[in-house]
């Protein structure tokens, strides 16, 4: 990746029954913003024009054909739709879900195509876009289905130094006990780990693991999953040189305020991390999908459509997304090229090399 003044970041209209669209545009009405970024938003000139005359606001934007045609210091937008288009705020439409896939498709194919340097997706109805092509719970799976090749993904939702992972993200309460393995927390606290340092700029990351059940079990009385899983992985991670600690019952760890100790959370379930994060950070909390190539944040928040239309969104969160984007990616920038041309080693480890470092020595004498 080569560092750029502006960043270009592609924008995904989300669902155009929802609050996307007043989010984008009360973000980039101010002209701040285009100082350090490119914004191309993935979706509907006739959809921008639809919320931007609901909305009463006057935010300009330059409609384009390819991703190509982008212009500094202007909001963008790529038609990716048809023209024939129905808009109808507030409610969940099947056409409005295949909106929103045809935008992301075409974000996914620049972002591969090196057109976009990071992605910010607006919240997607999860029903309405499922379809052939779009099978997946959301955009975590998605996205590692389209981007990730061999890597795998982990949900972050952060906010400041907040940052909450989650071991089982889009599953049925149900079904997670049977779902947290030792091999599933081995993967996503090397995920989270190596996140922290690549993408945060932490180089020695402290963790915490919540526990499954309520007391963190109670030895037992309230569950095995702690005694038999998760307390056994938290000491094999921790001889393997990744720094985490608990398992922690969700209530006090959070309510205490122990969470302000470490860099980042491991909790067991969706609801488990995002309940407290939202609590604390709701209008400023964003999500990153980690473990991938791509770099792709979102709001913290969904489609709204109780308000869309309405002009009294929110938009902090979609803000953040955009800024926490542009960190991740100068961080990545930065991390690299730290560790492009390494030193050579100097000197040799005596378990390895000691008769070679002895023949050296000789070799000296002589």
């Amino acid at each position: 990746m080569n560092e750029r003044k502006n960043i270009r970041v592609g924008i995904t209209q989300g669902d155009i029954n929802g609050i996307g669209y007043e989010i984008i545009f009360k973000t980039f009405d101010n002209p701040e913003m285009f100082e350090i970024c490119t914004p191309v938003i993935y979706g509907s000139p006739k959809a921008a024009a639809y919320h931007r005359k609901a909305l009463e606001m006057e935010t300009p934007y330059n409609a384009i054909e390819h991703a190509g045609e982008m212009q500094h210091g202007k909001l963008n937008i790529i038609n990716c739709n048809s023209d024939e288009l129905h808009i109808e705020l507030g409610s969940s439409t099947p056409e409005a879900g295949a909106a929103a896939y045809e935008a992301l498709e075409a974000a996914i194919k620049d972002y591969n195509e090196g057109k976009i340097d990071v992605l910010v997706t607006c919240p997607i109805d999860k029903s309405t876009i499922q379809c052939k092509e779009f099978n997946f719970p959301g955009h975590t799976e998605y996205l590692q289905e389209r981007c990730g090749g061999e890597s795998k993904s982990l949900m972050v939702l952060c906010s400041g130094d907040l940052r909450v992972a989650v071991a089982t993200s889009h599953m049925a309460l149900r079904d997670i006990p049977a779902a947290i393995t030792p091999e599933l927390l081995e993967e996503k606290l090397t995920l989270l780990n190596d996140c922290l340092k690549v993408n945060f700029n932490i180089d020695a990351p402290k963790i915490a693991v919540l526990s499954l059940n309520p007391h963190a079990g109670d030895n037992g009385l309230l569950g095995n999953e702690e005694q038999e899983v998760i307390i056994p992985t938290i000491r094999k991670m921790n001889d393997g040189g990744i720094f985490c600690y608990g398992p922690f019952a969700v209530d006090g760890f959070m309510g205490s305020g122990k969470y302000t100790c470490f860099d980042a959370i491991l909790a067991m379930y969706h609801d488990q991390g995002l309940a407290p994060l939202k609590a604390i950070a709701m209008n400023e909390g964003v999500n990153f999908t980690a473990g991938l190539p791509i770099i792709r944040t979102s709001p913290a928040h969904g489609v709204a459509f109780d308000i869309a239309g309405k002009g009294i969104a929110d938009e902090s969160s979609f803000r953040q997304a955009i800024y926490t984007a542009i960190d991740i990616y100068r961080n990545r920038n930065m991390y690299e090229q730290a560790r492009r041309n390494p030193l050579r080693k100097l000197y040799f480890e005596k378990r390895d090399d000691s008769n070679r470092l002895n023949l050296q020595q000789a070799d000296n004498e002589e």
